[in-house]
């Protein structure tokens, strides 16, 4: 997708879906008493240091590391319980979108300190890719899936990147979503 197409999806999402991004920020300063936006340090097109907005579903004390490392019931929130469910945590991301660090469709950003993705995934070229609030890999295991998988996935769409599989990719993106596929938390 072009930047300008993404950036003007951006805003028009953004405008449709504030009044509910108010209700969540609400509902989670509720339960949490804390800033409902946690801000994730990422690596993003050749390994720049960006900061990932998302609502909070995580307690204070969690560890910032990959979802797949922790036991998520000992750190997730009531309200991070129903957000995480249809990933609605994950919309502020379009902000990053609008501010040029993400696209809609890329590989999903890895954390600051996962060395050994960022790792392969610049062996492979795959750092030079913006990262997106969705992907191929992330339709095809999310973090079910080993560091191996995720980025011969991640190469799959360096390599075959179209308009048609991005489109593909929403479709799949929405479908997995509502069917919670891929979604352990």
């Amino acid at each position: 997708m072009s930047r300008v197409v993404e950036f003007i999806f951006s805003i028009i999402l953004i405008i449709f879906i504030f009044p509910v991004g108010l209700m969540i920020s609400l509902i989670i300063f509720i339960d949490i008493k804390e800033n409902p936006f946690h801000f994730s340090k990422r690596v993003g097109q050749n390994n720049r240091l960006f900061y990932m907005p998302k609502f909070k579903t995580m307690k204070k004390d969690t560890p910032q590391v990959a979802t797949d490392l922790i036991n998520e019931k000992d750190y997730i929130t009531r309200s991070g319980k129903y957000l995480r469910r249809f990933s609605i945590d994950e919309l502020p991301q379009f902000f990053s979108v609008i501010k040029g660090d993400m696209k809609i469709i890329g590989p999903r950003p890895a954390l600051f300190n996962q060395d050994e993705l960022i790792k392969k995934r610049n062996l492979k070229g795959i750092d030079k890719l913006k990262p997106g609030i969705t992907g191929w890999a992330q339709i095809n295991g999310r973090d079910q899936i080993s560091v191996e998988e995720k980025v011969k996935l991640d190469q799959y769409y360096l390599i075959n990147k179209s308009i048609f599989l991005d489109f593909k990719i929403i479709i799949l993106t929405i479908i997995n979503v509502m069917l919670r596929k891929n979604i352990s938390h």
